[in-house]
């Protein structure tokens, strides 16, 4: 913002707005297994964006409906879809220097379709490989929680004790939030964070169970030897959301980065998850496919005739 803060959803088309806080991962991940007729199994499909089209009532799949709707029209009905969370903790389907419409049921086909399309594009033009080797490695990380002062903490029970108090406030959620994890740091000041790597041929899945940004995501990705890299958060449990370093200095900001029950690790957790996740990855070899060579081909014969001007 002109400000020199950071917002998390600052307004449509605010004026205040100067770009985007961070980077987005625009890569749609994609592993396809096929039958020995050439059919499509299924296919592992992995971005990074928040599934928070639709805002409704009923329980619903999201954009991610219109994705596997999208493959199994072009695929095959039966093939199978699973999605993966890419590092998307602060990306949405949100353009906020647009003046679109970006939620409901148009919003989540739209991108749905999009990013299906591109997951076809993938498996119509990829050749299958007959890869053979799978495995995993995994780590569990012990990292500190934030812990909220004695000062943070009376506030916020006086504020939930103001006569009037409307518990619906911003400023009342967020009081009764520091308290829950004023509570949760007393009885547990460490937070197990496990971290998995799985192999499969020449491709790996690194996860960790945060909402994490696509900054750190893109780290892991630039760092890793893999030629397919697949970052998946939400894995194995929810820690909250784990930002950038830089997203907890005086220019940061973002609902994201305040104290919660929900989203409380130190400020260097993204950079340890990271870390810990490369660290595995060097631990594993990507698996090669011999090819054998095919011998040089001689030119066509009716390729080499003219110009005939005759």
């Amino acid at each position: 913002m002109k400000n020199g803060r950071s917002y998390s959803h600052p307004g449509k088309c605010n004026p205040d707005i100067v770009k985007p806080a961070g980077p987005v991962d625009p890569g749609v991940g994609v592993i396809g297994a096929w039958r020995k007729d050439g059919s499509l199994i299924g296919c592992v499909v992995n971005y990074a964006c928040h599934g928070t089209c639709y805002s409704g009532t009923n329980a619903s799949a999201d954009w991610i409906h219109y994705l596997q709707d999208t493959i199994r029209k072009v695929m095959g009905a039966n093939a199978g879809v699973v999605f993966l969370n890419g590092a998307c903790g602060d990306v949405t389907q949100v353009n906020n220097l647009a003046p679109s419409s970006d939620f409901g049921i148009q919003m989540a086909q739209k991108l749905g379709t999009r990013v299906g399309a591109e997951a076809v594009k993938v498996l119509v033009s990829a050749t299958p490989g007959e890869f053979n080797e799978i495995s995993s490695k995994r780590i569990v990380l012990e990292i500190k929680r934030r812990k909220p002062s004695p000062a943070s903490v009376k506030k916020s029970w006086e504020i939930l004790r103001e006569e009037g108090a409307d518990s619906r406030e911003t400023k009342a959620i967020f009081a009764k939030e520091r308290i829950i994890i004023d509570n949760i740091f007393r009885n547990s000041p460490i937070a197990e964070v496990p971290v998995h790597a799985v192999k499969i041929g020449n491709a790996v899945f690194v996860s960790n169970p945060a909402e994490y940004f696509a900054e750190l995501g893109l780290k892991i990705k630039k760092s890793s030897k893999f030629e397919y890299t697949f970052v998946v958060s939400l894995a194995n449990g929810a820690v909250g959301y784990v930002p950038t370093k830089e997203s907890f200095s005086k220019s940061g900001g973002g609902y994201e980065t305040v104290l919660t029950g929900y989203s409380n690790l130190t400020i260097d957790a993204g950079d340890k998850i990271a870390d810990a996740s490369i660290q595995l990855i060097n631990k594993m070899k990507p698996e090669e496919i011999s090819v054998e060579p095919r011998p040089a081909g001689k030119p066509w014969e009716y390729g080499v005739l003219g110009p005939d001007l005759d």
